[in-house]
């Protein structure tokens, strides 16, 4: 692969020369856009943030204490999974007249609403749509995500049943409400799988506007390599922040995620000096493990907190020298997005106005 097929991809998204820049706002320079964790108590929201972002394991989050007040946490672990999180307690009453809420959903991204799928539904459907209306009047931007959680204690046949009753539910209470156009995502999650890391990569995705570049990239990338399947994932969440447009299947995200806890473990052991600390990845960081149904696990270090995983068959392996080539090429067409978006994000803020408050006594 040529290295102007990643050039020609990056010029067709907007990437190409320095005056053909996304506009970034102000809002977006000066705050991380922001994700909402939304429900009623217990539903589960504490737990999928411990999980997800903190590495709690599932069996531990049965010792939480109950969320009492607003919880902000700052998710930066590289340039594109930029984000605050902020964990609401059940019992708090968002649009209260104390709460600012018109200047806090303004940088707003998402709002995942936690519906505790072993429970009555009843009540959180009804804050879910009282939620939706009022949010939707200040910001129609916002996405709205749906977590059917705590998922694991139910049968398959009980989870699409349950899925297909709250879908219905919450669509036929916005039609009446004559909000067509606001179209929710609806996810079925558990601490105890994947499913719940499957589920926030989706909503990551929405927040990240490099993600039609970084898809045509990674298509680009397995077209030409002969690889069934890639994903582009945050090494400390394990969230993949983009994939190639092949449907993705839960086993397959499964493998790469664990081959990422396997790279990592061994490296600590390893790869570390004595006097290092961390994760032990850097640009040294690779693998290939082949399983024994014919297929390989490939791991490349793309930037410090990024990996590409991908998944081929063991006789497409056999020119693994074209395939390392065409990573080349491929991280530097990433390391490419990464420094125009930077340069823009400079200009951008040589150009925002000065800040003046002004005070006046009677």
């Amino acid at each position: 692969m040529e290295n102007e097929d990643y050039d020609s991809i990056l010029g067709d998204m907007g990437y190409g020369d320095d005056n053909s820049q996304q506009d970034i706002s102000s809002s977006q320079i000066e705050n991380k856009p922001k994700i909402f964790l939304m429900g009623l108590k217990r539903s589960g929201k504490s737990s999928i943030q411990k999980v997800v972002f903190h590495k709690m394991l599932p069996n531990e989050t049965l010792f939480l204490e109950s969320t009492s007040k607003v919880v902000k946490n700052d998710i930066s672990n590289s340039s594109f999974v930029q984000f605050q999180i902020w964990d609401f307690p059940g019992q708090i009453d968002f649009f209260d007249p104390t709460f600012d809420y018109d200047f806090i959903l303004n940088n707003c991204g998402a709002i995942v609403f936690v519906i505790d799928a072993q429970d009555e539904i009843t009540e959180a459907l009804q804050k879910l749509h009282q939620t939706i209306v009022k949010v939707y009047q200040i910001n129609p931007a916002i996405h709205f995500e749906v977590f059917i959680h705590k998922s694991d204690g139910l049968s398959d046949d009980h989870k699409i049943e349950r899925q297909r009753d709250i879908q219905q539910k919450v669509n036929e209470d916005l039609t009446d409400a004559s909000l067509l156009s606001v179209h929710p995502s609806f996810y079925v999650t558990s601490i105890y799988d994947h499913s719940i890391f499957e589920a926030f990569s989706k909503v990551i995705q929405k927040l990240i506007p490099q993600l039609p570049t970084l898809e045509n990239l990674l298509d680009a990338f397995i077209s030409r390599s002969r690889i069934e399947k890639a994903f582009l994932v945050d090494v400390v969440s394990k969230i993949y922040v983009a994939t190639d447009n092949s449907p993705v299947d839960m086993q397959t995200y499964e493998l790469c995620s664990d081959m990422i806890d396997v790279v990592i473990d061994v490296s600590c052991i390893y790869g570390l000096k004595e006097d290092e600390e961390g994760l032990g990845y850097d640009q040294e960081s690779h693998s290939v493990i082949k399983l024994n149904n014919g297929m390989v696990l490939y791991l490349r270090e793309v930037n410090k907190y990024l990996a590409l995983v991908c998944l081929l068959r063991e006789s497409n392996f056999d020119k693994h020298g074209l395939i390392d080539y065409n990573f080349t090429c491929f991280k530097k067409a990433i390391e490419e997005v990464f420094s125009r978006r930077t340069a823009s994000k400079k200009r951008q803020q040589k150009k925002l106005p000065t800040s003046t408050t002004t005070t006046t006594s009677n």
